[in-house]
């Protein structure tokens, strides 16, 4: 049973990407594919994610880059689908890319699932503020990585087991107000070390 989609963002995210490498060790996790990962269309990406919500409804959406900001378009347009969450990680700003601006604006109104935002304070498709000003929008939990770049494969996120403990808290973000804070992810010899992550839950 998929439990979790995995949802890449412009150019999609092969290995060594920490979205393939979950997609790959975690067999209740799936990547949902797109027509096209490097001329993305607003409107087929959001009917392919609907499509495999159908087929696996209360799964988690774990949205990276584009990804994170196609699951909140498709959150606030079709709120009848069943999600059991969203893990949003490095939001990226339409139009960074000139290949993203069909994206067009952000949505900035409350989402309907609970909801996890990770951010870096040196991301260049968004800034770290920006960021903030969104989760706190969304009315989602916020995580700042530190100065992790992009959080993708350049900013040295292979696996990323972090990733899945913030998945984990999905079910009891929304209710549990303790502060937590996570150990930094084990170092690789490939990757560098990450800053210990901090997670601030939303104001009610």
């Amino acid at each position: 049973m998929i439990r979790t989609l995995l949802l890449p963002g412009l150019d999609g995210s092969p290995a060594p990407h920490w979205q393939h490498w979950w997609a790959m060790s975690d067999p209740s996790s799936a990547i949902v594919e797109q027509a096209s990962w490097s001329r993305p269309c607003p409107d087929q990406w959001l009917t392919e994610i609907a499509g495999a919500l159908l087929l696996h409804p209360g799964a988690v959406l774990v949205g990276h880059s584009l990804g994170a900001i196609a699951a909140v378009k498709l959150l606030l347009q079709w709120p009848q689908l069943k999600v059991g969450g969203a893990l949003l990680v490095a939001p990226a700003e339409p139009g960074r890319d000139p290949r993203t601006a069909v994206f067009g604006r952000i949505p900035e109104a409350p989402l309907p699932v609970p909801t996890i935002v990770v951010a870096s304070r040196n991301d260049s498709w968004m800034d770290y503020e920006r960021a903030r000003e969104l989760s706190a929008r969304w009315r989602a939990s916020f995580v700042d990585l530190g100065e992790a770049g992009h959080i993708n494969v350049a900013a040295g996120f292979g696996p990323w087991p972090q990733g899945r403990l913030l998945r984990a808290l999905l079910p009891d973000v929304a209710i549990e107000p303790a502060a937590l804070r996570l150990p930094p992810r084990p170092a690789a010899p490939a990757l560098r070390s990450v800053p210990r992550a901090r997670l601030e839950r939303p104001a009610l």
